[in-house]
């Protein structure tokens, strides 16, 4: 399984050129399915069902670039609705794509829907590369810190898929986003039940059938946990 974890998608050279290594086939040959669901649970109302328009139709306001890359064709698959369809009607899709885009918003909710749609279970199977975006990236975790969680699942688990063994603290030192500064990532960092990465919006990990790379023109930090 090929994944490529961003904090803010593909922002720099480094980033798109492990993208590139990634891909089978150049970009401009490949077909990609988006999914926006993570964005419709995030704090703020209007405010998710927005980003996911910007997100689905590539705007220059998200400053976070999946879906405007050059893609041969973009579709865009709805989590949501799923479970409300038998699985021939889309799995076949799924199978043939080139490559997933997953957007950010809120991590559990997107665990959630991926559980129940069936997709959680498919992915490891896949050839599609996996691209996240921070929610989109956190989700492939074991758990996610409790100052990420906005949207408590049923269950009320903070559970989430458990593809890789580390976590992530994404968004770091970003200059609207305070809570995100190296002080609180350390304190995230203390909690750690195994290996984080503290990471910022230049920086993406890549994920090769458990073989870890940061990629990066930014600031990173590894943290292992505290004995």
């Amino acid at each position: 399984m090929k994944l490529l974890l961003t904090s803010a998608g593909i922002k720099n050279d480094s980033i798109h050129s492990a993208l590139l290594a990634l891909l089978p086939k150049p970009i401009s040959d490949c077909n990609a399915l988006c999914i926006p669901t993570g964005t419709y649970a995030f704090p703020g109302g209007m405010d998710g069902a927005l980003r996911a328009w910007e997100f689905i139709s590539g705007s220059p306001l998200t400053t976070c670039p999946m879906c405007e890359l050059g893609w041969k064709s973009v579709g865009v698959l709805e989590l949501t609705a799923l479970p409300s369809l038998g699985q021939e009607r889309w799995l076949p899709m799924v199978q043939d794509i080139d490559v997933l885009l997953v957007n950010g918003g809120d991590t559990l909710y997107l665990a959630h829907w991926m559980r129940q749609s069936g997709l959680a279970d498919l992915l490891p199977s896949l050839r599609a590369v996996y691209v996240g975006l921070s929610a989109g990236s956190l989700v492939m975790s074991p758990r996610v810190a409790a100052e990420f969680i906005h949207w408590t699942p049923p269950a009320g688990s903070a559970e989430t898929l458990g593809i890789v063994d580390f976590e992530m603290f994404p968004h770091l030192d970003h200059p609207m986003l305070p809570e995100h500064s190296i002080t609180h990532a350390e304190k995230w960092a203390a909690r750690l039940q195994g290996t984080g990465y503290a990471m910022d919006d230049q920086t993406a990990i890549k994920w090769v059938d458990g073989a870890v790379e940061v990629i990066s023109e930014g600031a990173w930090k590894r943290f292992s946990p505290q004995p």
